[in-house]
């Protein structure tokens, strides 16, 4: 599956360039961009994402998976799915942006009560910012953070970031692998 997924990856959301022209959100300029997206919204994409991250997270002792809204959702919903076709469910839930000012105040939205243990995942991992922003909101809510799965690692310190909030942290698919894949289908 993980093969799988690599390819699929490369084929639909992975981009390379031989000089940097790629701006990212902490405004460096890459060789490479990954955008998961087109991948983790494409049925076989959906599937292949949500059993290799039920994977990572079914011996954790977690009842939910979730993360920071848009990134983070379709992988969430996915690992659901998984859980429940192992016959193992853990919930989905999702992490705001902005914290929902009207109704009941919170940052989480989904089946999840204060002292549950959880998984945060994230799509791509570069500094880990966005990441840490998610565990942080989510222990404000209560959650207990056991591990965290990035879909990407770029292997630009982001999971070493992450690792000082979180010790449990797994990458499905690294850099150096995409770089391989990609490398092969030229």
């Amino acid at each position: 599956m993980k093969q799988e997924l690599i390819e699929l990856l490369c084929e639909k959301s992975f981009k390379y360039s031989d000089t940097p022209s790629f701006k990212l959100v902490s405004g460096k300029t890459s060789h490479f961009y990954v955008n998961c997206k087109p991948t983790m919204l494409n049925p076989r994409g959906m599937y292949l994402i949500g059993h290799l991250v039920f994977d990572a997270i079914k011996s954790a002792g977690v009842t939910a998976v979730g993360g920071l809204t848009f990134g983070a959702d379709p992988i969430a919903v996915a690992a659901a799915f998984a859980s429940e076709l192992n016959r193992q469910p853990i919930q989905a839930f999702s992490i705001r942006k902005t914290r929902k000012d009207h109704g009941i105040i919170k940052w989480v939205e989904g089946e999840v009560v204060s002292g549950s243990k959880v998984a945060i995942i994230d799509d791509v991992a570069t500094t880990g910012g966005s990441t840490i922003k998610a565990i942080e909101r989510a222990r404000e809510e209560g959650l207990d953070v056991v591990k965290t799965v990035i879909l990407v690692d770029r292997q630009e310190g982001g999971v070493e970031n992450i690792r000082t909030h979180v010790s449990d942290v797994t990458a499905i698919v690294t850099r150096e692998e995409l770089m391989e894949a990609w490398n092969k289908a030229r």
